[in-house]
């Protein structure tokens, strides 16, 4: 059907399509990213740091560089390109996000970018710890009495690029295969490491452990308890872990260990037996050994180590058929805490939660394929997102339980796309008027309350 045309509008179906002077921002949650950042003095030490010396003096600081850039991240558009969707109202965000002098362009915000590169890493993980304390901001412990902190590597698929670093990853595509490390039940962002792609896990792991432990004690005087995988089951990383007072599960990798050894172990020793169906039987136990590893001081040391084993033998599928050979199934976790079995097999299995931090990262904030092809530039792209990060989840945090609409369950979490998409990218209509501004907020939006909460927990803390 064609619509009718009157004038400038065009109708179709009882509607009218036209274009207003009106001031309705389509990301008006940039106001409570603003008053998050506000609260520190980052941006006036990135103004001071000259990073192109050669050059005559910038217009643009450095400051609003970065701020327009986390603005972008917490709206989950890291494309250098997606800088123009602030060209119809700049004034709107640079007052939001505190830009001083104007939103750069496109190319000043890739130049810009790629003369930072990678010299900002510590500067930027100062802030993530300030940014967390100054806001309230204090990690949830599990029900053990420790604040779990869970590092993993993702491989990021950039594949059919030609970015500096981009390599073969384990999982079979070409890529990056960043550390990355989330403190707390939520799972906020602690620390990150951007690395190639065919990088072993283990490679630079021992600094990188140091470098975390000391970043998670700024945030909270709590236990520790971390967790990693079997490609970080090193004796220097149990060390590093012992002597800093810190608490592990790190899955055992059995490497050249046969099966049958541990199955033998089980059946002779274990007191704990299950068979949750026919021809299943779950055999759950512990085992003590001695591990050396080199302390701080540089001295050799000897510690007996706790590994626990989760064994499960199948002699029929679950549809019952037989198997002429058992499928033996060892699981096996080394670990300093004082916890039943059953209870470390289980807290090590709740750090599978990670990989659903790992798709907000990748996802949601649509940072699997990086922007650029220098591989400081991205870098320094992954260290920003954890800023922006942890913004979405301080604001994902804060909007639980605060008349949320049509909630039908309990969550302990909201995801990063549901921030974004409703409390981050909502339409505000903008007025001024003696010398105050208004976010005006429609009736037929049901997150409303939410995000009034929100705001005001946040610009007012």
């Amino acid at each position: 059907m064609t619509p009718h045309t009157i004038g400038g509008s065009h109708t179709y179906n009882n509607f009218t399509v036209e274009f207003t002077n009106e001031r309705i921002i389509p990301s008006g949650g940039l106001a409570v990213v603003g008053a998050i950042l506000g609260k520190s003095d980052f941006v006036k030490r990135m103004n001071r740091m000259d990073v192109t010396p050669n050059r005559s003096q910038h217009q643009i600081k450095n400051g609003d560089i970065l701020l327009t850039y986390v603005g972008m991240l917490c709206m989950g558009k890291p494309q250098y390109e997606a800088v123009h969707e602030m060209d119809d109202d700049p004034s709107f965000y640079k007052r939001e996000l505190g830009v001083a002098y104007k939103i750069p362009s496109e190319e000043t915000l890739r130049q810009r970018l790629d003369d930072i590169g990678a010299s900002i890493r510590s500067k930027i993980l100062a802030e993530n710890v300030e940014m967390l304390r100054s806001n309230g901001i204090h990690p949830s412990k599990i029900k053990e009495g420790f604040v779990p902190v869970d590092s993993d590597v993702s491989p990021f698929d950039n594949s059919k690029t030609h970015k500096e670093g981009v390599s073969r990853t384990y999982k079979g595509c070409d890529g990056y295969a960043p550390m990355l490390s989330y403190i707390g039940a939520e799972g906020y962002l602690i620390n990150l490491q951007l690395r190639e792609g065919s990088q072993h896990s283990q490679c630079g792991t021992p600094e990188y452990l140091r470098e975390t432990i000391a970043l998670c004690k700024q945030v909270t005087d709590e236990k520790l308890l971390f967790r990693l995988d079997s490609g970080n089951d090193a004796t220097e990383n149990m060390g590093i872990f012992l002597e800093n007072g810190c608490y592990f599960n790190i899955k055992h990798n059995l490497r050249r260990e046969g099966k049958d050894s541990w199955i033998k172990l089980a059946k002779e020793h274990s007191q704990n037996i299950t068979t949750p169906r026919d021809g299943k039987t779950v055999y759950v136990g512990s085992d003590w050994r001695d591990i050396a590893y080199t302390g701080e001081d540089g001295t050799a040391k000897m510690q007996t180590i706790r590994i626990v084993y989760e064994i499960i033998e199948r002699t029929t599928d679950k549809n019952g058929q037989f198997l002429l050979v058992p499928d033996i199934e060892v699981n096996t976790f080394w670990t300093n805490l004082d916890l039943k079995d059953e209870d470390v097999v289980a807290n090590y299995h709740a750090h599978g939660e990670c990989e659903q931090y790992h798709s907000e990262l990748k996802t949601d904030m649509d940072l699997e394929r990086l922007p650029s092809g220098k591989v400081g530039t991205n870098e320094l792209v992954l260290e920003l997102a954890i800023l922006a990060f942890n913004i979405l989840r301080m604001i994902g945090q804060e909007a639980l339980g605060k008349r949320n609409p049509r909630l039908k369950h309990s969550v302990k979490r909201r995801r990063h796309r549901t921030v974004i998409g409703n409390l981050i990218n909502m339409a505000c209509h903008v007025t001024e008027h003696a010398r105050q501004r208004v976010l005006g907020l429609g009736q037929s939006n049901v997150w409303r309350d939410v995000f009034r909460h929100v705001f005001n927990a946040f610009a007012y803390y």
